[in-house]
């Protein structure tokens, strides 16, 4: 127990004696024995009183300096680097948190690589009804584990009943490779509902209302609840991920942007094209 908590102690036991004292003077010496009663009682108030107001201070005393010394704890630690090396690389540090908190002011948790395909996972885990995606389509699909991953918790999901629409993004001479066309078939084959959208076909960036207009056009919808982007630049974070309603809204509009000019599909023998082009079979 430190001093104040005695100090305090005590002067409750003082403030006790005192109005008990005077209550006894009225009523042993005086002979007053109504003012007696009143002076104990009013001395058991002010002690009690006071006592409970002593309490208080001290408990937002001690939440100020807790609050104080968080505010304080950076600056102090920074005051304690003396090597300018040293003080430069915490600098560079304190920096890289402050863009971490402004993506968390935003409602955005922010997810390295590994953890936002482990949370897309999840995600897919969860989904009740659709989930609608929109990718890059690159080579090389079924060589990170990652993805492997994510994608058989996509087929968990379709195992459900949950409806899902992926866009994939690709250049026009892309289309034809053999890597390309494995992935295309492969999900396809597996019953989601895929299109493709050319790069030169998207949405211009006057049309993308409230994002960062370089995107990366890699995200996902899980159930209009929430959304998962890919950073068009990863550094320190691969992407991140938002439940807020508002910053959602803003992913189904962008998703309905890049849908209007997305292509269906069809197989046609062993190659997945949009459905434009498959030729009619002669009769």
């Amino acid at each position: 127990m430190n001093m104040g908590k005695k100090i305090q102690e005590m002067a409750v036991w003082l403030e006790f004696l005192v109005g008990s004292g005077l209550a006894i003077f009225f009523h042993l010496v005086l002979h007053y024995e109504q003012a007696a009663y009143v002076i104990f009682g009013i001395g058991i108030l002010l002690a009690l009183g006071t006592y409970l107001i002593r309490e208080e201070i001290e408990k937002n005393r001690s939440h100020l300096v807790e609050q104080y010394q968080q505010a304080h704890e950076i600056p102090f630690a920074m005051a304690g680097i003396a090597d300018p090396e040293c003080l430069a690389k915490a600098h560079e540090l304190i920096a890289g948190t402050r863009r971490t908190i402004t993506i968390l002011q935003q409602g955005y948790i922010p997810l390295d690589e590994n953890e936002f395909y482990l949370e897309g996972a999840k995600l897919s885990d969860q989904a009740v009804r659709e989930i609608r995606a929109v990718d890059p389509l690159m080579a090389g699909w079924w060589t990170r584990g990652a993805l492997v991953n994510f994608y058989q918790a996509n087929l968990r999901a379709l195992d459900r009943g949950v409806r899902i629409r992926r866009i994939f993004v690709v250049n026009r001479e892309e289309l034809g490779e053999p890597e390309v066309q494995k992935v295309l078939l492969s999900h396809y084959r597996d019953d989601i509902d895929i299109r493709i959208v050319y790069r030169d076909e998207l949405p211009a960036a006057g049309e993308i209302i409230g994002r960062d207009t370089n995107s990366s056009f890699d995200f996902a919808l899980y159930d209009d609840r929430v959304a998962t982007d890919v950073f068009a630049h990863p550094g320190k974070y691969y992407g991140r991920k938002t439940a807020q309603p508002m910053e959602v809204a803003k992913y189904r509009h962008l998703y309905e942007l890049i849908e209007h000019s997305a292509h269906t599909v069809s197989e046609d023998g062993d190659r997945i094209v949009p459905s434009a082009e498959v030729m009619p079979l002669a009769s």
